[in-house]
């Protein structure tokens, strides 16, 4: 199935999900109804039906859509997968990237495309002029080029995971602070990660892939470690303050009168 690109590189179907979205949060289209056709959609949206089908794969992985063989899509209630994200930590969130994206990485790299191998390096030249503009805090390109390295799997249970596990980072306050403190330190040690992420995919090299995409996100648990001890001296350290104001020399000196 060919992809199709608008002028910036970013695919035609893409655009289809967000108003697709738009629709559905609106109740234009409530949970339970059937969507118009394959080819009304494409009349709607003025794009190809390829098009129209990939923007579907993309909302039933998003858990979206549910595709009924011989009946239709029909829209479905949205699961909130978020109302316990407050309770997960930074430390388990990364835990679970490392163990699930490094093995994913090492699966893609056996079966990644072309296509998809330029959809990688248009990610990460997003990444690049980020950089320079001085916005290492945007996650825009970064879910980007982990999202396409989840598609390169051809397994969609992975490729939903990989979008909870973005979606969690994004509606939590706590690791969404730690996450930006992590990313405002250095942007070329970022930039150096995902480029041999992009490196040992373009090779096909399993081994390497999984040692990279580790590697990056190792990265982010000492960093994460060396937040939170900082945190805890910090903490210690206004305790022992406000104690010695207590119990200081001069203030029993004052309330005795001397």
């Amino acid at each position: 199935m060919k992809t199709e690109f608008v002028g910036n590189g970013r695919r035609i179907y893409q655009q289809v999900v967000e108003k697709m979205l738009t629709l559905l949060d609106s109740g234009e289209y409530p949970p339970g109804v059937r969507l118009p056709s394959e080819r009304e959609l494409s009349e709607m949206f003025d794009v190809s039906r390829p098009s129209i089908r990939e923007a579907i794969i993309a909302l039933e992985v998003m858990g979206r859509v549910a595709v009924r063989t011989g009946s239709g899509v029909y829209v479905i209630e949205p699961v909130n997968s978020f109302a316990d994200s407050k309770d997960f930590s930074p430390f388990e969130l990364t835990e679970a990237r490392v163990l699930i994206e490094g093995e994913l990485a090492a699966l893609a790299a056996t079966m990644i495309t072309e296509e998809q191998l330029e959809d990688l390096r248009l990610a990460y030249r997003d990444m690049v002029r980020e950089n320079e503009e001085g916005n290492l805090t945007s996650e825009r390109a970064d879910r980007k080029f982990h999202e396409v390295i989840s598609r390169a799997t051809n397994n969609r249970v992975l490729m939903s995971t990989i979008d909870k596990l973005w979606d969690i980072q994004e509606h939590s306050p706590d690791i969404q602070t730690v996450h930006k403190n992590v990313c405002k330190k250095d942007g070329q040690k970022r930039l150096a990660e995902h480029k041999a992420i992009l490196q040992a995919l373009e090779n096909h090299d399993p081994c390497a892939a999984r040692k990279a995409m580790r590697l990056h996100f190792s990265r982010s648990l000492n960093a994460l470690h060396d937040a939170s001890e900082a945190k805890a001296v910090e903490v210690v350290r206004r305790e022992v303050s406000e104690r010695r104001k207590r119990f200081s020399i001069d203030r029993l000196g004052e309330s005795a009168g001397f």
